[in-house]
């Protein structure tokens, strides 16, 4: 790897190795659900529709500095408006995808004003009502959501000349739409909007300065992260089938807020590894403990940010940080040693210079002083 380093140099050297880990993750992406039963092509597909979620909620809070806890509202606004879609006027499934994701875009712009006013706490606390509002909000409008219970859809089914289940096909939807929405993150995050959010997490008052508009950046950070939540609801309507008030709690938007920061704050690839986090946590808990799963999941957040403060992704930066270390000391230690010079051929050190005699007079030490009789 050092060789690779010098040769390409580190920018090169790092785009090179962003590109084999890319070549890598969709070569395993394409073929897992060829490997694996139907339950678990589910769950990968589970996760990467979650994956979508936490992408847009790592805009708002990881990148832009601004705590939600009512991310499971937006969600649950994409995934009605699929539902409705499908159920009520009878569209495709893809037709479904524009209109949730402008609908919650709009509806993020609304909520992005109170944004504006408030900040910590108190902003995190007006995204939980929202979140605690919304499911008996739909309960109420009983003619369009189905009340409590529910609206149940069809799944989009394959066609004849893919050759594919329905879990497969349903897979590499969501795959797709997912690469979209990941790349489309990654590139907000590099222009001029990204660098915006970024300044204005970091300083406020110096990016306002350095002529920052900061009502319109917060208010879009907003709206981008509600569009990417959702696209993941509209997507969530394809894989279940089936919404109902219940699914969308207020529990939601804690879930994944803590799927996020487990994931990694403000790293590209957090929202992956959080995604897994929130996919396949809770049913290690409920293998472990049936009684309790709630108890045993909040001690594996814990000890999972007591080994990773910054987050999984963090956390394999600081492992791959502490072998290169290593493998720097193993390759630079033994040339080291060749250099210093053998016993043999040292300089032979000078004799030590003896230490000058004492004058007569000077008086012994520990003796009295002398008197001027003496």
């Amino acid at each position: 790897m050092s060789t690779i380093v010098a040769t390409l140099g580190t920018d090169r050297a790092r785009r090179l190795r962003a590109a084999l880990t890319a070549l890598l993750v969709a070569a395993v992406a394409v073929c897992a659900p060829f490997y694996f039963a139907p339950f678990q092509v589910f769950q990968l597909t589970m996760v990467l529709l979650y994956a979508v979620a936490l992408a847009g909620l790592n805009l708002l809070v990881g990148f832009g500095g601004q705590i939600s806890l009512g991310h499971g509202a937006f969600f649950a606004a994409g995934a009605y408006t699929a539902a409705v879609m499908l159920d009520r006027y009878d569209t495709g499934h893809l037709a479904t995808l524009p209109v949730a994701a402008a609908g919650c875009f709009l509806l993020g712009l609304g909520f992005g004003v109170p944004a504006l006013r408030l900040r910590g706490l108190y902003l995190a606390l007006v995204t939980l009502a929202f979140a605690v509002f919304l499911p008996p909000l739909l309960k109420r409008l009983e003619p369009v959501t189905g009340g409590s219970m529910g609206l149940t859809v069809d799944k989009p089914q394959p066609p004849a000349w893919s050759g594919l289940a329905e879990d497969q096909w349903t897979y590499f939807v969501v795959l797709a739409v997912t690469a979209v929405a990941l790349l489309l993150a990654r590139n907000l995050l590099r222009s001029r909007i990204g660098r915006a959010l970024l300044a204005v997490r970091d300083n406020e008052s110096a990016a306002e300065v350095m002529g920052v508009r900061l009502s319109l950046h917060k208010t879009l950070a907003f709206a981008w992260s509600a569009l990417f939540a959702g696209v993941s609801g509209c997507v969530y309507t394809w894989v279940i089938g089936f919404v109902s008030p219940d699914s969308f709690s207020f529990v939601l938007s804690i879930t994944l807020l803590a799927g996020l920061v487990v994931g990694g704050l403000a790293s590209l690839y957090g929202p992956l590894l959080g995604a897994a986090f929130v996919m396949y946590v809770p049913s290690v808990a409920q293998d472990i403990s049936e009684a309790a799963p709630g108890v045993v999941f909040g001690l594996l957040i814990i000890a999972v940010m007591f080994v990773a403060p910054t987050g999984l992704a963090g956390l394999a930066g600081r492992i791959r940080g502490a072998a290169a270390r290593r493998l720097t000391r193993t390759t630079t230690t033994p040339a080291a040693d060749d250099d210093r010079p053998s016993d043999s051929e040292a300089e032979p050190s000078a004799p030590p210079t003896p230490a000058d005699p004492a004058p007569a007079d000077a008086e012994p030490v520990g003796a009295p002083p002398r008197t001027e009789k003496e």
